[in-house]
């Protein structure tokens, strides 16, 4: 399938119309060199992907957007569907083309290309249907882009990020794991639920892999600047360690529940993805629980990615949060590093 693009040209002998409507100015400087011209590129057009670029579109957060996916057909469909939609968006040139070369000089490649999670099926069950995949995907990336950072969204995410990084040879703050940056959304929705306030103004993480081993961070957790657990012993109000668990459990489940329900989940993990996104492209700074390699934080011995609270800016990851953890949550982060490291070792890279 050959590139395709909006474009300023008309009809076979490719009247530049930009050139006819508009008289260009005297004199005029060139434009400024701190004008940067941002390029994003989604690879994989399904569900999930769509909802990224989609996203990504209507927070106007990058001048050119491009779209990749194997079956032609859809692909173009997808990106005439968007194209007709330029009167209510911000003006963003869109490409879609099978060919990775249309990825050319990407500030951000985020990979959604994978197998559809089954209901009932665990993250860490796709990594065999996926790794193929990923050895067609990543090289061509790092060809056409050497300068790019690398957004892995497929499941299992932090195996498949693991599998990126190596296959890219670039440095690990220029891979990143989608990883529990929504899971840690879904914790502060539910938490918000039980206490009738705004999730924006709960601080909580969720940590570890993205999947059953994931880590609640309780300990830390803080409402309005409040330590949520230290309020409540303080004030010497009971609760049951119990009801934490539920919630916790509520969150590992609530993906499941929805793939159960419409057969998959887009529009979280799509507003999730396009947050990591505008942290990078506008250098926000700000810190996210995303899968970085784990190596020499909280006793980690191996090359492991998985989620810790790390601040994202346009180097990529920029350092990692120094979040307070007590004994049992330290022992099972560890463990989720040990089941994930487990998997990987079976992959032979």
């Amino acid at each position: 399938m050959h590139k395709s693009s909006s474009d300023s040209t008309l009809g076979p002998g490719g009247l530049d119309l930009s050139q006819a409507f508009f008289r260009p100015i005297n004199n005029a400087a060139p434009p400024s060199p701190t004008k940067r011209h941002n390029k994003i590129s989604v690879i994989g057009a399904g569900n999930v992907g769509m909802a990224i670029a989609q996203t990504i579109l209507t927070q106007d957060l990058t001048d050119e957007l491009v779209l990749v996916d194997t079956n032609s057909d859809k692909l173009r469909g997808e990106m005439l569907d968007l194209q007709h939609a330029a009167a209510f968006l911000p003006r963003t040139k869109i490409h879609a083309s099978a060919d990775s070369s249309v990825t050319a000089g990407s500030d951000l490649c985020i990979v959604t290309a994978g197998a559809r999670q089954i209901s009932g099926e665990s993250r860490l069950n796709l990594l065999q249907r996926n790794l193929s995949l990923f050895r067609a995907i990543i090289p061509p990336l790092v060809r056409y882009s050497p300068d790019t950072t690398l957004l892995i969204v497929s499941n299992p995410v932090d195996v498949l990020t693991y599998v990126a990084w190596k296959l890219s040879g670039f440095p690990s703050n220029r891979v990143i794991g989608s990883g529990t940056n929504l899971d840690s959304s879904r914790f502060r929705f539910l938490i918000a639920d039980h206490l009738d306030v705004n999730a924006q103004d709960v601080q909580a993480y969720i940590v570890g892999e993205h999947g059953d081993s994931s880590v609640a961070l309780w300990s830390s957790i803080s409402i309005g600047g409040v330590p949520v657990l230290s309020f409540l012993e303080n004030q010497q109000i009971v609760y049951e360690k119990e009801t934490l668990e539920n919630i916790h459990k509520s969150v590992i489940d609530s993906a499941y529940e929805v793939i159960k329900l419409k057969g998959y989940t887009s529009w979280a993990i799509g507003y999730s993805v396009a947050n990591l996104a505008r942290s990078f492209i506008r250098n926000q700074r700000k810190i996210h629980p995303v899968s970085v390699l784990a190596k020499g934080f909280y006793g980690i011995d191996g090359e492991v990615f998985l989620s810790l609270p790390a601040m994202i800016g346009r180097g990529g990851i920029l350092g990692v949060t120094n979040v307070h953890l007590n004994e049992e949550e330290t022992q099972r982060l560890r463990d989720s590093a040990k089941t994930i490291l487990e998997v990987q070792t079976q992959l032979g890279i």
